[in-house]
C-alpha cells in the first residue's frame, strides 16, 4: 500500500515540477495567435475552455490501455508501479506535452507533418503509414473491448452484433461532425463516469487496506518473460503512448492560449498515470500472479475489470464502475477516426467543410475497422502495442529535433526517445510477429540501430535559420 500511495504523490509531485520545468524549457508565448483563432473553421478549429479541452483531451487518450494494458503488465510485479510513475513523468508527459504544443507552433499540423517538418519528407510518409495503422487499430480495439463489456452487463439482451453496430453509428457521427456538436458536449457526462469509476475503485483499495504489494525488482510474471522490452509494450497508456500524438493535434487546434498546454498535455497524461496506478495495482491486491493469467487468458482484461469492480464496490457500484471503464475506449475510439480523418485530408491537401469531403475520406476507415473486428483481440493488440510504441519512439524524436533546432534542452525528449529506440527495434526483432530472433541477436542489432539513430541526431547541424523556422508563423498576428 505504501508503494501504491506514495507512486500517487510523485505524479501529482511530477506535474508541478517537472511539467512546470517542461514548459520552462519549451517557453510559451501567452500573446500568440493559435490555430483555434487563426484557421477557425466552426469544424476542427474551435476555440474552446481550458476545462472542456483538458477533459476531452483525457478522454481521448485514455482508452482502454490504461485500464487493460496495467492489467496484463501486473503481471510482471511491483516493478509495473515503477515504470508507471518514471514513464509518465519523464517520457509520457513530455511527449504529449511537446506533440501539443509543437502542433499549436505549426498551425494545428498532425504528427505526420511534424514528421516531414523536423526528420524529413520521407519521415512524412513512413509516419504516415504508422500513425494511420495505429488509429484504425485503436478504433478498432475500442470497438470490439467495449462491446464485450456492454454484453456482458446486458447478457443475451443485446447481441455482440448490434452493440458493435451502435458503436458504429456513434463513431461515424463523432467523426463527421463539428467537435463541439458531439465531442464536446457528451464528454461532460462521460467524464464524470470515468471520475466515478476512477475514485471508487482507488478508494476502494485505500478504505479496505487491500493487500498491494511493494517494489520490488524481481520479475513475478508466470511465464517469466522477459521484463525488457515486453513491460515497456504491456504498459504504454498510462506511461508512454505514441496514439496521444495523434489525438493531442485535436485538441491544438481547440486551445485558446499556450499557457494551457500544461494542464491539458502534461496534466492530462499524469491523470491517465493515476488510472493506470489503481488498476495494476487493484489487479495485484486481488489476484496473485497465476489466478491472474488464468482470468486473462480465459476472458482477457474485460473479465479482470469486471472481478475487480464487483469485487470492490458490489453489484451497484461494480456496474457503475465498469459503465466507466465501457466510457474510456469509447471516447478514444471516435477521436481515433476523427483524427484518422484530419490526416488523411491533410496528407491529401482536402478541405473539410463539405460534408461530403468527410464522407468519401471516413467510410472507407469504417469499413475497413469493421472486417478488423473479425480479427482476435489478442493479436489485435499485439500488433497496437508495437505499432503504438514505435509512434511514441518517433514523436519522441520530432520533438527532440524541434528543441534542438529551437536550441533548448532537447535531452529532456533525446534521452526516452533513446530508450524507446532500444524498446521498439528489440520487441520487433525478437517478438513473433516480428523477426523472431533470439533475445542476443536482438539485442545487439537494437543497440547498434540505436547508437547509430543517436549518433545522426546528436551530429545533425543547426544553424540560427532552424530557429526562426521551428514554428510556423503565417496568420499568427
Amino acid at each position: 500500500m505504501i508503494t501504491f500511495l506514495v507512486s500517487i504523490v510523485l505524479l501529482v509531485v511530477g506535474y508541478f515540477t517537472y511539467g512546470k520545468y517542461v514548459e520552462k524549457v519549451f517557453g510559451v508565448k501567452q500573446k500568440r495567435k493559435t490555430p483555434a483563432y487563426a484557421q477557425e473553421d466552426g469544424i476542427d478549429y474551435v476555440p474552446m475552455g481550458t476545462k472542456t479541452n483538458s477533459l476531452i483531451q483525457l478522454l481521448n487518450i485514455a482508452g482502454v490501455g490504461p485500464i487493460f494494458g496495467p492489467i496484463m503488465g501486473a503481471l510482471y510485479g511491483p516493478v509495473a508501479f515503477l515504470w508507471i510513475v518514471l514513464g509518465a513523468i519523464f517520457a509520457g508527459a513530455v511527449h504529449d506535452y511537446l506533440t501539443g504544443m509543437i502542433s499549436i507552433r505549426n498551425r494545428g499540423a498532425h504528427l505526420p507533418q511534424l514528421a516531414g517538418k523536423f526528420l524529413g519528407n520521407a519521415m512524412r510518409h513512413v509516419v504516415n503509414g504508422f500513425t494511420l495503422l495505429l488509429l484504425l487499430l485503436v478504433g478498432t480495439v475500442f470497438v470490439s473491448a467495449p462491446a464485450a463489456l456492454i454484453h456482458d452487463l446486458t447478457g443475451d439482451w443485446l447481441s455482440i452484433s448490434l452493440i458493435i453496430g451502435l458503436i458504429f453509428v456513434y463513431y461515424i457521427l463523432a467523426t463527421l461532425l463539428p467537435i463541439d456538436k458531439i465531442i464536446g458536449r457528451v464528454y461532460p457526462i462521460f467524464g464524470a463516469l470515468l471520475v466515478i469509476s476512477a475514485i471508487g475503485i482507488g478508494g476502494g483499495l485505500v478504505v479496505t487496506g487491500a493487500p498491494i504489494p511493494e517494489l520490488s525488482f524481481e520479475n513475478m510474471h508466470p511465464d517469466n518473460v522477459p521484463i525488457f522490452p515486453l513491460l515497456f509494450l504491456t504498459i504504454s497508456c498510462g506511461a508512454l503512448s505514441g496514439f496521444h500524438a495523434t489525438q493531442s493535434p485535436i485538441i491544438s487546434r481547440t486551445t485558446k492560449n499556450e499557457k494551457e498546454g500544461r494542464k491539458i498535455f502534461y496534466g492530462m497524461m499524469i491523470a491517465e498515470a493515476v488510472i493506470a496506478m489503481i488498476w495494476a495495482a487493484a489487479a495485484m491486491s486481488l489476484f496473485d500472479g497465476k489466478s491472474l493469467s488464468g482470468i486473462i487468458a480465459e476472458g482477457g482484461p474485460a473479465a479482470v475489470v469486471s472481478e475487480v469492480s464487483v469485487t470492490m464496490l458490489g453489484a451497484i457500484g461494480g456496474t457503475l464502475a465498469v459503465i466507466g471503464v465501457i466510457i474510456l475506449p469509447i471516447t478514444s475510439g471516435d477521436t481515433s477516426f476523427r483524427s484518422a480523418r484530419m490526416i488523411l485530408a491533410d496528407y491529401f491537401n482536402i478541405g473539410q467543410k463539405k460534408l461530403s469531403s468527410r464522407l468519401w475520406i471516413a467510410i472507407p476507415m469504417f469499413v475497413i475497422s469493421f472486417l478488423l473486428t473479425k480479427i482476435d483481440f489478442t493479436l489485435l493488440w499485439r500488433y497496437f502495442s508495437w505499432a503504438n510504441q514505435s509512434t511514441a519512439m518517433l514523436a519522441l524524436w520530432v520533438g527532440a529535433m524541434y528543441l534542438k533546432r529551437s536550441k533548448k534542452n532537447h535531452w529532456i525528449a533525446t534521452l526516452p526517445a533513446i530508450f524507446m529506440t532500444m524498446v521498439t527495434v528489440t520487441y520487433i526483432c525478437n517478438a513473433p510477429i516480428g523477426l523472431g530472433l533470439s533475445n542476443g541477436i536482438s539485442y545487439t542489432i537494437a543497440t547498434i540501430t540505436t547508437v547509430f539513430v543517436s549518433i545522426l541526431f546528436i551530429r545533425s547541424k543547426t544553424s540560427d535559420e532552424d530557429v526562426m523556422l521551428v514554428d510556423d508563423d503565417r496568420d499568427v498576428a
